[in-house]
C-alpha cells in the first residue's frame, strides 16, 4: 500500500478510498508515511500512508 503512496507528489489529484464524499484532493506534501491532502469538501487532512492507500485521479 505504501509503495503506491510513495509515488504521490505535490500537485497530484487523489481520492480517499473510504471517504468518497470528501471529493477529489490535491496532494500538498508526502514525507515518509505522512501525506497531506487538501480535499474539496473537508479541507486539509493528514493521511497515514501506511494505513490508507490513496487512489490517484487520472481524469478529474
Amino acid at each position: 500500500m505504501s509503495d503506491l503512496n510513495a509515488l504521490l507528489e505535490p500537485g497530484m489529484l487523489v481520492r480517499h478510498p473510504d471517504q468518497p464524499d470528501w471529493g477529489t484532493g490535491q496532494v500538498q506534501s508526502n514525507i515518509g508515511n505522512r501525506i497531506t491532502v487538501n480535499f474539496q469538501e473537508v479541507g486539509k487532512v493528514v493521511i497515514d500512508g501506511s494505513r490508507i492507500g490513496l487512489v490517484p485521479v487520472i481524469d478529474p
